[in-house]
């Protein structure tokens, strides 16, 4: 069974029941994509790590050669 039947099934079911019929299907797509996109987000501020900009920095590295430095690593400095 796909979406568009499983919609026609609900929908069929929500007006015998005398209940609202379900979204259409799709209409919450992007919802699920800035949900996902959020999550990362968060995930990578928990592990310390750069949440935004990540991709543009490795693939720059990548590009020129050098390697990409830790992000929120500490540089060590000699002590005199």
């Amino acid at each position: 069974m796909d979406a568009i039947q499983q919609q026609m099934f609900d929908s069929y079911r929500a007006a015998r029941r005398g209940e609202l019929p379900p979204p259409l299907p799709g209409r919450h797509d992007w919802e699920v994509v800035r949900g996902a996109r959020d999550r990362r987000r968060f995930a990578a501020v928990i592990a310390e790590r750069p949440a935004r900009g990540r991709w543009r920095t490795a693939l720059r590295a990548l590009l020129t050669g050098r390697r990409a430095r830790a992000p929120f690593a500490r540089r060590v400095r000699a002590v005199r």
